[in-house]
């Protein structure tokens, strides 16, 4: 369809967006007066020629510097400011001894221009090169956590509550992501900056360039951000902090909690400009039911310094890699994680009642609470990509108000019977107190699957965080759908107590029969739960291999929500051995109940007849230290289920280093079924290989194998950022099973244009 005729068809439902922006362009929050003063939350700014300093309680204030010409990023600090201005020194350790300073020292500068903020950090370190941990050069890679590494978090409107993040290895490997509400991380935000590292006799030197025009902030003089630095050093699995961050967030996970950062103070910041980003970009494609040329545009436009709109027509994820396969011996669906760019950044807008699990995606594979929002719900149906004409959003703050409003239109497909359909979302979230949040969502489907009809979801929600470790969370909920003689609600409550030496965290959970958010997931429905669960981990002083003891107690308890006869339960005693070299070894006991009403499926050749089926098993894990060549998880899994048994053998996580430019990612799943109905063995392979020619240029395939379905899937993905921002993907995808073979080559290019 012509970019004209698909953004035409596409203004009603852009309404509600351009409410928001509305919204946002009259109520915006207006610059501080020059020179009106902040209260900061730690000690007074440093007396100069002092670059930090620490109030009682250790929370630092640091002083940037503004520079008259660029800073060259070469890796060298040869320049004459880093003999003139003092450095900030002073990290403090996480782990592995707690409170103690770090062990290696850092000399750390922030500086700035008219341009860009500049974080310089000199990594002192007593062992040779050759024993560094730094393997990895791909961007955004998992494994650049696990190397060594430093990084800077800005607080730019200084809130305490959202944050940007930026680091990188020795290698020149760099990450990326942001915080909204200390909530869980999104690394798919991917900002045009630069970096350069060199080494010198006695460590290695990290130099960042970040441009203003890639993050948001207040202009005007005497501005303040919050800030907080980190530095791992892996061969010791050794975490420090700038500022005291709780024992209990040890490792990387302190970065999030961006109330426990410093102040960052001298800066005296310019005008943001216009901050219009576009990226058109062009794809050719053999894949079926496409075309094989086509051109798409996506534009970011700051409508204020805290609110952002994003547009996309003909909108094209031909780049994203294929999903990895899962293995399901549940009765209910699985969540599969989003990876289409667009619904990724800024997501932590759209989270709707989860800040008591994070949100994030490892905590919702698991989760029984319904999705409101579930972003794989627009543009993919039952697996297959439907086409999206075109979509907007509004993300950021207006005051102490956060929004996050969505609204996309997808083209119908005659194949799978779908009609153009219309997708609207619309978040928002009041600040209160200190670290707490109170709001409420509406999301709407103008049609659904099977009955046509729309579909309705609202709700309110509120996290209420006190002191540093207790939460209480809560949401209420309802969707409303034509084809429903009524409304359906869902309601859920949490309390949790989290210290370093126990914990403690309570569930209530209640989900109506027809609770069906149109634009999100609910994978049970029907129930009430109860919930509770019980830590003990003390850090034993007389054992140093041994880092930290685990002891977990759990009940999950389900019954209907109609009925109000059990349906299952879930028992679980857990015990885990945290050793110094950040190895884990865990012990799983589960006693389980599943009341059957009608046969379960387990899989395509095995069924369980209806009945109560007592069961229970036991899981022993293994998982080395992420930081060594040769790391992952190993699990052993061995016990009665249903009517039967059930042994089950799992390779997860795995990651073989072969050198800094090339590792393998290995995955196997084994389920051993020993039913009533008969024996099957499962078996779902997985392989990846990751090549990185140089931080901005790699390749990665992905082999899977799934023994069920006789399933075998490539994906190869070649990925370039050719200049900042702009980026060339090819991709060849091909899957095959009994009776099925499709094959797919795709070239996509954007390009990056900013104003």
């Amino acid at each position: 369809m012509p970019l004209p005729t698909a953004l035409g068809r596409s203004l009603r439902p852009l309404v509600l967006l351009a409410a928001a922006i509305g919204l946002g362009t009259l109520c915006g929050s207006p610059a501080p007066l020059l020179g009106q003063p902040v209260a900061l939350d730690g000690a007074q700014p440093p007396t100069l020629p002092e670059t930090v300093a620490r109030d009682a309680l250790g929370r630092p204030t640091i002083r940037a510097f503004r520079l008259e010409t660029p800073l060259r990023l070469d890796g060298v600090l040869d320049e004459a400011i880093f003999s003139e201005i003092p450095p900030i020194q002073g990290m403090i350790q996480v782990t592995p001894e707690y409170g103690a300073a770090a062990s290696e020292p850092s000399d750390i500068w922030v500086l700035y221009d008219d341009t860009h903020m500049y974080v310089v950090c000199r990594c002192w370190d007593s062992a040779p090169p050759e024993d560094w941990v730094a393997n990895e050069m791909r961007r955004d890679s998992n494994g650049l956590r696990n190397n060594d590494h430093f990084g800077v978090l800005f607080d730019t409107f200084y809130d305490r509550r959202s944050a940007f993040v930026f680091y990188a290895n020795p290698l020149g490997g760099r990450a990326d992501y942001s915080v909204v509400d200390e909530g869980s991380s999104n690394a798919d935000w991917n900002p045009v900056w630069e970096v350069a590292t060199g080494q010198f006799e006695g460590g290695w030197v990290m130099e960042m360039a970040i441009p203003f025009k890639s993050i948001r902030y207040q202009a005007g003089t005497d501005q303040v951000w919050g800030v907080q630095f980190r530095r791992s050093i892996r061969r010791k699995n050794e975490w420090a902090y700038l500022s005291p961050v709780p024992q209990l967030l040890a490792g990387p996970m302190a970065f999030n909690r961006v109330s426990a950062g410093g102040t960052l103070v001298g800066l005296t910041l310019p005008e943001a400009g216009r901050n219009v980003e576009l990226r058109p970009f062009a794809t050719a494609s053999t894949a079926p039911n496409t075309r094989p040329l086509d051109t798409g545009l996506d534009l970011k436009y700051g409508i204020t310094a805290q609110l952002t709109a994003d547009f996309t027509v003909n909108t094209d994820f031909a780049q994203v890699e294929v999903d990895e396969q899962q293995v399901n011996l549940s009765r209910f669906s699985l969540f599969f994680p989003e990876k289409r760019e667009f619904f990724l950044e800024g997501r932590g807008n759209f989270d709707f009642g989860r800040s008591g699990d994070g949100g994030g995606p490892m905590s919702a594979r698991t989760s029984d609470a319904p999705f409101l929002f579930y972003s794989r719900r627009i543009g993919l149906e039952g697996g297959d990509r439907v086409p999206i004409e075109a979509g907007a959003r509004v993300t950021g703050k207006v005051g102490d108000w956060g929004i996050g409003a969505m609204s996309i239109r997808t083209g119908g497909d005659d194949d799978l019977a779908l009609p153009s359909t219309d997708f609207q979302v619309l978040r928002v979230k009041r600040d209160v107190l200190r670290r707490s949040t109170v709001g409420g969502m509406v999301t709407h489907r103008s049609t659904t699957p099977g009955d046509g009809g729309s579909n309705q979801s609202y709700g309110i929600d509120g996290t209420f965080r006190f002191f540093e470790n207790l939460a209480v969370t809560g949401y209420l909920a309802r969707t409303e759908q034509d084809s429903f003689t009524r409304p359906s609600d869902s309601w859920r409550t949490t309390l949790e107590l989290a210290e370093d030496l126990y914990g403690v965290r309570l569930e209530l959970l209640s989900v109506d029969p027809d609770h069906k958010p149109g634009v999100g997931l609910a994978r049970r429905t029907d129930f009430r739960k109860s919930a509770a669960t019980l830590r003990y981990s003390p850090r034993p002083a007389g054992l140093p291999s041994v880092r930290k003891l685990t002891w977990e107690l759990s009940l999950d308890y389900f019954e209907g929500a109609t009925t109000r006869q059990i349906e299952s339960r879930e028992q679980r005693a857990r015990f885990e051995v945290e050793l110094a070299s950040s190895d884990r070894i865990r012990l799983d006991g589960t006693r389980s109940f599943e009341r059957l009403d009608r046969p379960f499926a387990v899989t395509p050749g095995l069924s369980v007849a209806p009945g109560d089926y007592p069961y229970q098993d036991v899981r022993l894990t293994f998982q080395s230290g992420a930081q060594r060549r040769v790391s992952g998880n190993v699990s052993l899994q061995h016990g009665s289920f249903y009517d039967g048994t059930l042994t089950s053998l799992g390779i997860n996580g795995a990651r073989i280093v072969a050198s800094p430019q090339l590792s393998l990612e290995p995955g196997v799943t084994i389920n051993r079924l020993d039913l009533a109905a008969g024996r099957e063995t499962q078996q779902l392979l997985r392989w990846r290989i990751d090549y990185a020619f140089s931080p901005l240029m790699f390749s990665s395939a992905l082999v899977q194998y799934n023994a069920v379905d006789r399933a075998f899937s490539t994906n190869l993905r070649f990925r370039w950022e050719y200049r900042p921002g702009s980026e060339l993907f090819l991709v060849w995808t091909d899957s095959r099973r009994t009776g099925f073979q499709e094959q797919a080559f795709v070239i996509k290019a954007t390009r990056l244009l900013q104003f």
